[in-house]
């Protein structure tokens, strides 16, 4: 550590008491169920636009896709663009819809288009894909504050972990939306100084040589684009996390306007972060990937300006964190043990609830300490998560129209997600054919869907 890195912690230990007040003070009104997974579903469009886009700021669209852009050039904007995409075709057909159905979950969204059975599968498997997708955040904790100070990230990991699972317990989305703009503003001011260094260091020329073509490039070439598009950019369209969001709006015209708004601040934040990323290997050629981003705070800037931007990060990283732990823990409070448990006051689902988040949080700070890196578990988390569930979620808003069974559903999400858990390493794109083609064919040959067209 540098002789100021005293400053540097100070700030980032003071971000990370502050949250924990945040979440103790917001426990007095999370209270109930709705105001503890939906804040009230009283989010106007400013609000929501602010918390829906830090939520996507996370490991991936900082720290991993800075990698991306030291690896690759500008074609690592893709993963963040691929989401942008997503959240347009999100505003544009299916947000209102969404908020209309005044459900709490995504799951239960699928439930009423199909039938339970369809409701507990696609539980099973959003659990599995997000306990990924938290670790991957508090990977990327652990590496951001191993760079600025020094070796101990597996302890970083857990000092991070024990603070957004502390205050999501206390105070649910309500703590999680109080702390979103702030941390947005924050994030977004920071970034802009630092690619103001690190692009007046390196160099616009250099940057524009060594950032490679665009659209494609050798490292990616237009398979590659289409099949981030597709993978990534569908968890975008269907993501229970986003859904969350969309559940909490005051109305769907709100849902629909901060999806499109959240849409339109990620095309030059993309390019931005990627360019950061080439900076990066510009100036610090020896530096891992992933620790890009780090390096340049910690090289660019004063040490309080360097604490400022690295509690801003350490920030994005949380609150990506922290609304991917409550979806999680909303689908296991609402989906499985309300289910199963239908007479449960709401005081004891208040404590199952608060039980489950710590228990979720517990299981990802497990795996954490086993993930090698961060763009690579969350592909591997979205690949699982697409393959068995954004075909029969989508196509369900058509259910009537194509003649789709629950049975049809039913088999789309196992063998999908399944196909995607074994093969999706290698041929990323084949659970959702293969779910695809069961949704279809398991329910045109069912004798319900034969009765509708003799109908």
């Amino acid at each position: 550590m540098v002789d100021d890195s005293w400053i540097v912690a100070l700030v980032v230990a003071g971000y990370l008491l502050l949250m924990i007040w945040v979440g103790a003070a917001s426990a007095r009104r999370s209270q109930t169920i709705e105001s503890f997974f939906l804040a009230g579903r009283n989010l106007s469009p400013a609000v929501l636009t602010a918390t829906l886009t830090a939520t996507i700021l996370g490991a991936s669209s900082t720290l991993g896709m800075a990698g991306l852009g030291f690896r690759e050039g500008l074609t690592g904007a893709w993963w963040l663009l691929s989401g942008a995409l997503g959240l347009l075709v999100l505003s544009i057909f299916f947000a209102e819809k969404v908020r209309s159905a005044g459900c709490y979950t995504l799951p239960e969204l699928l439930g009423e288009r199909y039938d339970p059975r369809v409701r507990y599968g696609a539980s099973a498997l959003i659990l599995i894909s997000w306990v990924g997708i938290i670790s991957a955040q508090i990977v990327a904790s652990g590496k951001l504050l191993g760079v600025l100070f020094g070796p101990g990230q597996e302890v970083f990991m857990v000092v991070s972990a024990l603070v957004f699972v502390g205050y999501t317990a206390l105070g649910g989305q309500r703590s999680i939306v109080k702390t979103d703009a702030v941390q947005i503003s924050i994030l977004l001011l920071g970034l802009l100084v630092v690619a103001w260094r690190a692009f007046h260091l390196a160099g616009p020329d250099e940057i524009l040589a060594a950032g490679g073509s665009f659209p494609t490039s050798q490292a990616r070439g237009g398979i590659d684009v289409m099949v981030l598009v597709l993978v990534v950019g569908s968890t975008y369209i269907a993501g229970p996390d986003i859904y969350s969001r969309l559940f909490s709006a005051k109305d769907p015209k709100a849902a629909r306007a901060s999806a499109f708004a959240a849409a339109l601040l990620l095309i030059p934040i993309a390019f931005i972060i990627t360019g950061l990323g080439i900076s990066a290997r510009i100036l610090f050629p020896g530096i891992g990937p992933e620790e890009a981003l780090p390096v340049l705070i910690s090289e660019t800037l004063s040490p309080l300006g360097e604490g400022l931007l690295a509690a801003a990060l350490l920030s994005a990283l949380i609150s990506s964190a922290d609304t991917t732990l409550l979806t999680a823990t909303s689908i296991l409070s609402l989906d499985l043990f309300r289910r199963a448990r239908p007479e449960s006051s709401e005081r004891t689902m208040m404590i199952v609830s608060r039980g489950g988040t710590v228990l979720i949080g517990g299981v990802a700070l497990l795996s954490a300490l086993r993930l090698p890196e961060i763009i690579g578990a969350l592909l591997s988390a979205y690949t699982v998560f697409a393959g068995g569930l954004i075909v029969p979620l989508v196509a369900g808003f058509w259910r009537e129209r194509l003649r789709l069974t629950s049975g049809g559903a039913l088999a789309a999400l196992l063998g999908g997600g399944g196909t995607a858990i074994l093969f999706g390493a290698e041929m990323p794109l084949l659970g959702m054919m293969v779910s695809a083609a069961l949704l279809f064919s398991v329910s045109w040959l069912s004798p319900q869907s034969r009765r509708l067209i003799r109908g």
